[in-house]
C-alpha cells in the first residue's frame, strides 16, 4: 500500500488536477489524508475537497484511482482508520460518508471485503463496545448504499453477527441504534432473512424485544421500528415475535405487565408517546402483524387495551397516522372480542370526530377506509350492546354537541397584602439558662432592649451627635456576640425597627468624604454583622459556608465606602461601569446596597418607594446582562425578591426585562439557588405567563418542598372565611385566576415525592372545596386521563401497588367527580377515565385499599351522577371488565373472612372498602337489570350469609351493614333472579337432606318465614340505632329495604305481608322515632315509614287521630323550604292517605289536596338525581 501511495506522489501532473473551484490535485488530497504528520485541520480540509470531487467529478476520480488497486486499498484503509481515530462524532461521520461514497463509485466487491476484514479486526480489538460504534455505523451505511453488501456479510463474514449481539447488550443507546439499523438492512435482504432465520429465533428475538421495550431515545426507537418492519414481512418471524411471552418469574421485575406478550405493550407505549411519526410507525407495525392472521393475533392486542390508544390517535391531523390507525382498527374488528370488551363505546366519539375531519380532506382512499371502519362498527354494535342502532346514532348528535364545552376561569383577583409586613415593638427577650455569665449577658441585652435603645431613639428625634451614635452603634454591635443564642431574634428586631435605614442615614450624614472614620467603621461593622445574622436566619434551608464567606468579604470590603444617601444609592444601581475597567468597586457597591435593601424589605422596612426601587433594580438587571456579568446567586436572589415586592404594588415588567430574567435564570444550574419561600415571589413567577411557562413547574416544586404540611393543615382548619384562607395559602387566589397552574400541580402529584404530592393534593382539595364557582373539572379530568394512561402503560401491577402517589391522584379524581351537583351527560373523557380506573381496579388485590377506595368511590359516583343514556353506556363499560367483577367477587367474599374490631361503630379502612364493594355491586345489579346489559362475568352471593350479617350483626360497623342492606334491597327488587348475581344457599357442613318446605316457605322461596321475621326485627333495630346516632341519611336506606321487603312479600304471600306490617313492634318503633325531636314528623324516613304502614292497612300502628295531628303539623310547615327528599316523601304520604281506606274528615281531605297542590311537582324517580353523601371515606347514594 505504501508503494502505491508513493507512485501516486511521483505521478503528480495536470491529469491529477480536477476542475473544481479552486482546482484540486487529487494526488495531493490523497497524500494529505495518508500523511501521519498532517494536522487534523488539514486532513478535514482535504477530506472536504475529496467529498466535493466525488460529488461533482465522480467519473474522473474513478478513472484516476481505479487502475491502481493497491492505491485504492491504501486510501480506503486510511479513511477507515480515521473513522476510528477521531473522537468527534461529526468528523467520524464525514470520513465515513466519503468512504462509502468512494466504495460506491469504485463498484468492486474486493473493496467491500476489505472493509469487512478491517471491521472484523477492529471489533475484535475494541476495548469497549462504545469504541465499536463507528464500525457499526459504517457497516450500516454501506449496507444501505450497496445492496449486495448485506449478502456478502451474512454469507462470507457471518462471525460479525456475533459482535452485533454483543453490541445490542451494551448499555449505550447510540451503539444499540447503530446495531438495529444494520440488522434491519441484513433482514431486508432475502439472503439475509434465510441465513439469519435460526439466529433470530434462538438468539436475537428476546434481546431485540427487551431492547425495544426499554428504548428511551428516539433514534433507537426509530431503528427498532425499522428492524421490526422488515421482520414482520415474514410469517415465521411474526409467529416467533407474538409467541414470545415472558414467564411469570421473569416478568415480575419487568416494566411490562405480567403474562402478556411484550410486543403489543411496546407498540402501545409508542402510541402514548405523542410523537406522530412514532405513532404512525407503531400502528403500521400492528397492521403488519394482524394482516398475517387477525384471529390469531388480534386478542393479544385487545387484551393489552391497544384499541383505546388507537382511538386516541385519531384526534391528530396527520393523514398517514390516521390511515395506519384505520387499517389496524379495521383488522381488529374481525375479532368479536374487540366488541365484547366495549372498545367501541370507548372510541366511537373519536372515530366520528375523525371522520368529520377526514371527509373535508382531498383523500378519497382515506375516506373509504374510515367509512369502512365506521360501517363495520355500527353494523355490529347492536348485537354487542343490545340497543337499537337508530337510537344509538340518534343520541350521538346531542352527545357530541356538548362534548367539548370548556368553562372559563374567573379572573380579576384582588392582590393580597404583603404577609411579611408587621409591626415590631421591642420586647425583652428571656432565657432559662442559669449560668452566671449567661445571666449577666442576658441582663445586658434586656437593659439595652428596654432602656438604652428607646432612650437613644427618643434622642434622635431631637438631635443627632456623631460621638453618641458611635458609642451606641458600637454597643449594639457588641450585643451580637454577647448572647449567641439570642442573636437571630435580636437581629430581626433591629431590622424590623428600621435600623438598616437609620445606619445608612448616619453614614450618609456623618461619614462622607472620609470623615468620622470611627463612626463609619462602627456602622459598617454593625451592618455586616446584622446582614450575616439575618442571612443565617432566613436561609436556614440552604446556608452555604462558601456563599456566606463571599457575602462577608463583600460587605466588609464595600460597606465602609457606601456612604451615599438613598437617592444617590439608587442612581448608583443604574450606573454603567467603564467597558475596559478592571475595578470591581462599582459592582461591589451595587451588590452591597442590594443586599441591604433585601434584608430591610424582608423584615418590613421599605424605606425606598416601590416605584423608584422597581426602576432602579430593573436598570441594574439590564446593565448586568448587557455586560455579561454573572451575578452571584445571593445577589440574584435579592434582586428577584425586590422585583416581586415592587411588582406587587406597581406595574408589570416589560418584555425586555422579562427576557433578561429568563436568560439569567436559564444559565443557572439549579433554580433553588435563587429561590425564596415567599408568597410574593410565587406570585411574581405565576402571574407572568413568560416566567410561568418556563419556570412555573420548578417554582411550584420548590414552594411545596419548603411548605410545612402540618402548618397547612392547621391554617385550613383555623381560617373560615375566603379572605382568611387566601392569606393563609397564597396559592389559592393565584389558582383561581389562572387555571393552567392546575395542570402543573397535577404533574407534581405524579412526578414528585409523596410528601410534596400530599401538600399539592391538600391545596387542590381546599381550592375545589372553597371555590365552587370555578369550573375546572373538565380541565382536570382531561389531565387525569393522560396521567392514568401513562401510569398504566408504563407500570406493572406490582409497581402500581407500590406507587405511593397514585392513591393521592385517585382521591383527587374522586373529589373532582364529587363536585358534580346534578345529573350530567358523560363525555368521551369521562368514559375513558371510567375505563382506565376500572382497569386499574382489575389489577389490584383486595388488600390494596389505598388504591381501591378512591377508585370504587369514583366508579360509584360516575354511575349515579349521570343521565340514563350515559348510565347505560357506563354500565356496559364496567360489566365488560371481567377483572373488575372478579375483584368485586373477592371483596364480597372478604366480608365473611376478615375479622372485625370489638367496637362495631368503628369504621376501619378495610370496613370502608367492603362497604364500597357492596354498594357498587348493588348499583351494577340494579342498572344491569334496568338496561338489560350483556354480562361477561357473574357474581356469586351466599344468601344465608347476607341475611345472617343483617340479622345477627356480628359486630360489623353500621355503614357496612347498611351497604349490605342496600345490596339485599337490590336483589329483592329482582326477586332473587339476575343475570349478574347468582344467589346460592350453602347448607351447613354435615347437615342432613333438606326437609320439605311448608306452603308459606315455598311461597317465599328462597326466603323462609323465620328468616323474614328475623330480618324485619333486625331492620327495625338498625333503624333505631342509626336514627338515634343522628345518621338520618343511613336510616333512609334501611326504610327503603323495609319497603322493598314488604313489596316482595305482598307479591309472594299477601297474608304474610299484612301480618308482618301489622306487628305491634312497629308502633313502638314509630313512637321511638317521633320522640327524637320536635320536627321528627318531617323527616323523610319517618314519612316513608308511615306511608308503608298505611299502604298495608296497619291501623293498629297509626290511628285516625294521629293522622289528623300529623296533617295539622304539616300544614303549619313552610313547604317551599322543605328538602327534596322530604318533599318527595310527604307527597307519597299524602297520596297514600287519599288512596287508602282511611276515613278522613272533609276538612282534612281539603287540607291534603291543598298540600299536594303547594308541594313542588314530582318527576319520574328513575331519571332524578340521587343525593350523594360521604360517610367517612365511603360514598353512598341515598335511595329514592
Amino acid at each position: 500500500m505504501a508503494a502505491g501511495c508513493e507512485r501516486l506522489r511521483d505521478r503528480h501532473g495536470a491529469r491529477w488536477t480536477l476542475p473544481l473551484r479552486p482546482p484540486l490535485c487529487l494526488a495531493c488530497a490523497v497524500e494529505t489524508l495518508g500523511d501521519g504528520g498532517a494536522s487534523l485541520v488539514r486532513k478535514k480540509h482535504a477530506l472536504s475537497r475529496l467529498r466535493d470531487a466525488l460529488a461533482w467529478q465522480a467519473l474522473p476520480v474513478v478513472q484516476l484511482l481505479a487502475p491502481d488497486e493497491r492505491g485504492c486499498l491504501c486510501l480506503i484503509g486510511t479513511l477507515f482508520g480515521m473513522c476510528h481515530a477521531v473522537e468527534d462524532s461529526d468528523t467520524q461521520d464525514q470520513f465515513g460518508e466519503v468512504l462509502v461514497q468512494l466504495i460506491v463509485e469504485l463498484k468492486s466487491e474486493q473493496y467491500l471485503r476489505c472493509i469487512l476484514d478491517e471491521s472484523q479486526k477492529e471489533l475484535c480489538k475494541a476495548t469497549t463496545r462504545r469504541g465499536s460504534l463507528p464500525t457499526f455505523t459504517l457497516l450500516g451505511k454501506l449496507a444501505d448504499a450497496v445492496p449486495v453488501f448485506a449478502d456478502i456479510l451474512v454469507v462470507e463474514h457471518s462471525n460479525l453477527v456475533d459482535h452485533l449481539l454483543v453490541g445490542l447488550m451494551y448499555p449505550n443507546e447510540g451503539v444499540k441504534a447503530a446495531v438495529c439499523y444494520l440488522y434491519g438492512k441484513l433482514y431486508s435482504s432475502p439472503v439475509g432473512t434465510e441465513k439469519l432465520s435460526v439466529h433470530f429465533e434462538e438468539r436475537l428475538c428476546g434481546l431485540f424485544l427487551n431492547t425495544f421495550g426499554q428504548a428511551q431515545t428516539k433514534e433507537l426507537q426509530v431503528n427498532c421500528l425499522g428492524l421490526l418492519k422488515e421482520l414482520l414481512k415474514s410469517d415465521r418471524f411474526v409467529s416467533i415475535l407474538m409467541d414470545n411471552s415472558k414467564p411469570e418469574e421473569e416478568s415480575e421485575n419487568s416494566d411490562l405487565l405480567e403474562g402478556e406478550n411484550p410486543l403489543p405493550l411496546i407498540l402501545k407505549k409508542l402510541l402514548l408517546s405523542r410523537d406522530e411519526m412514532l405513532q404512525a410507525a407503531s400502528s403500521h407495525c400492528m397492521a403488519a402483524v394482524l394482516v398475517h392472521s387477525p384471529s390469531r393475533y388480534a386478542p393479544a392486542f385487545i387484551h393489552a387495551d391497544v384499541p383505546e390508544f388507537l382511538f386516541e390517535c385519531l384526534m391528530c391531523s396527520s393523514e398517514i397516522l390516521i390511515w395506519s390507525v384505520y387499517c389496524s382498527l379495521l383488522l381488529l374488528t374481525e375479532e368479536r372480542l374487540f366488541f365484547s370488551k366495549c372498545h367501541t363505546v370507548y372510541g366511537i366519539e373519536s372515530l366520528v370526530r375523525s371522520l368529520q375531519h377526514v371527509l373535508q380532506l382531498n383523500n378519497v382512499e382515506l375516506h373509504k377506509q374510515g367509512l369502512l371502519l365506521f360501517t363495520e362498527i355500527v353494523k355490529r354494535v347492536n348485537s354487542c350492546y343490545r340497543c337499537p342502532r337508530v337510537e344509538f346514532l340518534g343520541n350521538m348528535d346531542s352527545y357530541y354537541s356538548t362534548l367539548w364545552k370548556v368553562s372559563e376561569m374567573l379572573a380579576a383577583v384582588e392582590l393580597q397584602s404583603d404577609p411579611m409586613a408587621q409591626e415590631n415593638a421591642f420586647t425583652a427577650p428571656c432565657s432559662e439558662n442559669k449560668e452566671t455569665l449567661n445571666n449577666f449577658s442576658e441582663f445586658l441585652l434586656r437593659i439595652c432592649d428596654s432602656l438604652c435603645i428607646p432612650m437613644v431613639m427618643n434622642y434622635l428625634e431631637r438631635a443627632v451627635s456623631s460621638s453618641v451614635m458611635e458609642v451606641f452603634i458600637s454597643a449594639l454591635n457588641t450585643l451580637f456576640t454577647v448572647v449567641p443564642n439570642m442573636r437571630d431574634k435580636f437581629s430581626k428586631k433591629l431590622a424590623s425597627s428600621c435600623f438598616i435605614r437609620l445606619i445608612l442615614e448616619l453614614k450618609a450624614r456623618f461619614c462622607s468624604v472620609q470623615s468620622n472614620p470611627a463612626l463609619n467603621q462602627a456602622c459598617s461593622s454593625f451592618l455586616c454583622n446584622l446582614c450575616l445574622s439575618l442571612y443565617s436566619t432566613t436561609e436556614k434551608e440552604r446556608t452555604s459556608s462558601q456563599e456566606e464567606q463571599e457575602m462577608s468579604e463583600l460587605l466588609q470590603k464595600s460597606l465602609p465606602q457606601l456612604n451615599y444617601t438613598v437617592a444617590e444609592s439608587l442612581l448608583l444601581l443604574a450606573e454603567n461601569p467603564e467597558p475596559l475597567s478592571l475595578d470591581q468597586s462599582l459592582c461591589n457597591h451595587q451588590h452591597c446596597f442590594i443586599l441591604l435593601l433585601y434584608f430591610a424589605y424582608t423584615l418590613g422596612d421599605r424605606f425606598v418607594p416601590e416605584t423608584e426601587l422597581f426602576l432602579a433594580i430593573r436598570n441594574f438587571l439590564l446593565l448586568a446582562q448587557d455586560h455579561r456579568d454573572c451575578l452571584p446567586p445571593y445577589i440574584l436572589r435579592a434582586v428577584l425578591y425586590l422585583l416581586a415586592v415592587c411588582q406587587d404594588k406597581g406595574k408589570a415588567l416589560d418584555s425586555r426585562s422579562l427576557c433578561t430574567i429568563k436568560r439569567i435564570l436559564d444559565n443557572l444550574p439549579d433554580l433553588s439557588l435563587v429561590y425564596i419561600h415567599c408568597p410574593l415571589l410565587l406570585k411574581f413567577f405565576l402571574h407572568c405567563p413568560e416566567l410561568m411557562g418556563r419556570f412555573g413547574h420548578q417554582v411550584l416544586q420548590l414552594w411545596f418542598s419548603w411548605e410545612d404540611c402540618n402548618h397547612m393543615e392547621t391554617e385550613e382548619a383555623a381560617f373560615g372565611t375566603s379572605d382568611q384562607l387566601n392569606n393563609a395559602n397564597p396559592l389559592l387566589p393565584i389558582l383561581k385566576s389562572n387555571s393552567s397552574i392546575l395542570l402543573i400541580l397535577l404533574d407534581l402529584v405524579c412526578s414528585s415525592s409523596v410528601e410534596v404530592a400530599q401538600k399539592v393534593l391538600m391545596t387542590l382539595r381546599t381550592f375545589l372545596e372553597k371555590n365552587e364557582d370555578v369550573f375546572v373539572c373538565d380541565l382536570l379530568r382531561s389531565q387525569f386521563l393522560q396521567i392514568l394512561q401513562q401510569l398504566l402503560v408504563e407500570s406493572s401491577s406490582a409497581s402500581l401497588q407500590a406507587n405511593r402517589n397514585l392513591p393521592i391522584l385517585l382521591s383527587l379524581l374522586f373529589l373532582v367527580q364529587l363536585r358534580n351537583k346534578g345529573m350530567r351527560e358523560l363525555d368521551s373523557t369521562d368514559f375513558k377515565l371510567l375505563h382506565q380506573v376500572s382497569n386499574l381496579c382489575g389489577k389490584c388485590r383486595p388488600k390494596d385499599i389505598d388504591l381501591l377506595q378512591p377508585s370504587l368511590n369514583f366508579l360509584y359516583c360516575t354511575l349515579h351522577q349521570t343521565t340514563p343514556c350515559s348510565q347505560q353506556r357506563a354500565v356496559a363499560v364496567l360489566l365488560s371488565n371481567v377483572s373488575l367483577l372478579e375483584l368485586l367477587q373477592k371483596l364480597l367474599e372478604c366480608t365473611w373472612m376478615w375479622s372485625f374490631p370489638s367496637e362495631p361503630t368503628y369504621l376501619s379502612s378495610e370496613d370502608a372498602l367492603l362497604s364500597s364493594g357492596w354498594l357498587l355491586a348493588a348499583s351494577l345489579l340494579i342498572y344491569q337489570h334496568r338496561y338489560n346489559t350483556e354480562v361477561h362475568q357473574t357474581l356469586s352471593v351466599d344468601l344465608k350469609q347476607v341475611l345472617n350479617a343483617v340479622i345477627f350483626r356480628n359486630k360489623k360497623p353500621v355503614l357496612l351493614l347498611v351497604s349490605i342492606v342496600q345490596f339485599l334491597r337490590a336483589i329483592l327488587q329482582q326477586n332473587f333472579s339476575s343475570l349478574l348475581v347468582t344467589v346460592v344457599q350453602n347448607t351447613a357442613q354435615g347437615a342432613t337432606q333438606p326437609q320439605p318446605l311448608s306452603l308459606e316457605d315455598a311461597a317465599l322461596h328462597p326466603l323462609t318465614t323465620q328468616q323474614v321475621f328475623s330480618l324485619v326485627v333486625s331492620l327495625q333495630n338498625l333503624l333505631v340505632h342509626v336514627y338515634l346516632q343522628k345518621d338520618l341519611l343511613l336510616s333512609q336506606a334501611v326504610v327503603a329495604c323495609l319497603e322493598t321487603l314488604l313489596e316482595y312479600l305482598y307479591v309472594r304471600n299477601q297474608d304474610v305481608a299484612l301480618h308482618v306490617a301489622s306487628q305491634p313492634w312497629h308502633r313502638f318503633l314509630l313512637l321511638t322515632l317521633l320522640s327524637g325531636s320536635q320536627k321528627s314528623i318531617l323527616q323523610p324516613e319517618i314519612l316513608r315509614l308511615m306511608t308503608l304502614f298505611l299502604k298495608y292497612q296497619s291501623s293498629n300502628i297509626i290511628s285516625q287521630k294521629e293522622i289528623g295531628q300529623i296533617l295539622q303539623e304539616v300544614a303549619e310547615a313552610n313547604l317551599v323550604e322543605l328538602p327534596e327528599a322530604t318533599s318527595r316523601a310527604l307527597h307519597l304520604f299524602l297520596c297514600q292517605i287519599q288512596s287508602s281506606h282511611c276515613q278522613v274528615e272533609p276538612v282534612q281531605a281539603r287540607t291534603i289536596q291543598t298540600l299536594l297542590e303547594h308541594l313542588p311537582q314530582q318527576t319520574n324517580t328513575c331519571a332524578k338525581h340521587q343525593d350523594i353523601v360521604c360517610v367517612g371515606s365511603v360514598t353512598i347514594a341515598l335511595p329514592q
